[in-house]
């Protein structure tokens, strides 16, 4: 089967940053929407794009928290959102929708990682409800105001994909609960999203993509324990990183959510995973975790998801 995923040569790499990818592009007069926007990678998309003239919204578990990380960072607002709480998910939609304003670039950029097992909503497992089914209920929530004709929607997945795929079955987890099994299927989950986003959307000129960012020490990894980080051969016993070349910065781990969402390379394309600023590669055979595997781009499953996430959500705009 022929695939979208090779590389196009872009000129960027593993240690552009935000800033490299966005030089010499303007987004004054566009508005954004990053959700985490005001954590880690985040709150460095955030400043990237607010420094390229973005009116960039930031949506918020803990709004103080976001007002206190963006209060030098001009052109960025926050509000309340829990991704978690499908209510939530409603109100802030409904709040913005109301604002009138459009929307140019969405970044689903908020997530949880490895966490013990945790339910929220009617029982539903925590990453995948968090990490996908909050954000697919957030897009399409906010459909009526995402610019035709340009617009982008970035699904911030990662190489944690490769831990798993959709476990169709039981995808809430009732029994065998493995971390980060759960969050390799969340994160499949990111990557099947925005290949259907973009099948639906594309008509509209709307496009979508998705990316895994890098290796970077953030508060992504606040439910690790920190032996399991030495383990990991992550840190060492005084928290120091035991391999620095091996991690990006967060200005690093930005920069490819950043490209995808900006990049005039990427002008009439849509529905790929991306990494290192760059279109990925099919994953190799040999089990490595880079590129992207097949299952995450399979457009039956992505349909298949889709349709399972509205049912879950009650939520869909396209019908």
């Amino acid at each position: 089967m022929s695939t979208a995923q090779h590389k196009i040569g872009s000129g960027f790499g593993a240690r552009s940053t935000a800033g490299d990818v966005l030089h010499g592009i303007d987004l004054s007069g566009k508005l954004a929407i990053v959700t985490g926007g005001y954590s880690g990678l985040g709150l460095e998309t955030t400043r990237a794009l607010a420094e390229a003239g973005a009116r960039v919204v930031v949506p918020a578990r803990r709004p103080e928290a976001a007002r206190e990380a963006l209060a030098d960072t001009d052109g960025a607002e926050t509000d309340e959102l829990d991704l978690g709480d499908l209510e939530s998910v409603r109100a802030f939609a409904e709040r913005f929708l109301a604002s009138g304003r459009a929307i140019d670039i969405v970044i689903d950029s908020a997530g949880i990682m490895a966490c013990p097992e945790t339910r929220v909503g009617p029982g539903w497992e925590a990453q995948f409800a968090t990490n996908h089914l909050g954000h697919f209920a957030l897009v399409n929530r906010l459909w009526p105001a995402i610019e035709p004709g340009g617009a982008r929607v970035v699904s911030v997945s990662s190489a944690g994909h490769h831990y798993s795929g959709i476990r169709w079955d039981d995808v809430h987890w009732r029994t065998g609960y493995d971390k980060w099994e759960a969050y390799g299927q969340a994160k499949t989950a990111n990557v099947l999203f925005a290949v259907e986003l973009d099948r639906r959307g594309q008509e509209s000129g709307v496009r979508a993509f998705s990316l895994h960012p890098g290796g970077i020490l953030t508060p992504l990894q606040r439910y690790l324990p920190k032996q399991e980080m030495v383990e990991r051969g992550w840190i060492d016993e005084s928290g120091t990183p035991l391999n620095p070349e091996g991690f990006k910065t967060p200005q690093q781990g930005a920069a490819t959510q950043v490209w995808a969402a900006t990049s005039p390379q990427l002008a009439g394309m849509g529905g790929v995973y991306c990494e290192d600023c760059d279109i990925a590669e099919p994953a190799p055979a040999d089990g490595a975790r880079t590129g992207v595997r097949a299952y995450a781009t399979d457009p039956e499953q992505a349909a298949r998801l889709w349709d399972l996430s509205a049912e879950l959500t009650g939520v869909n705009a396209f019908g």
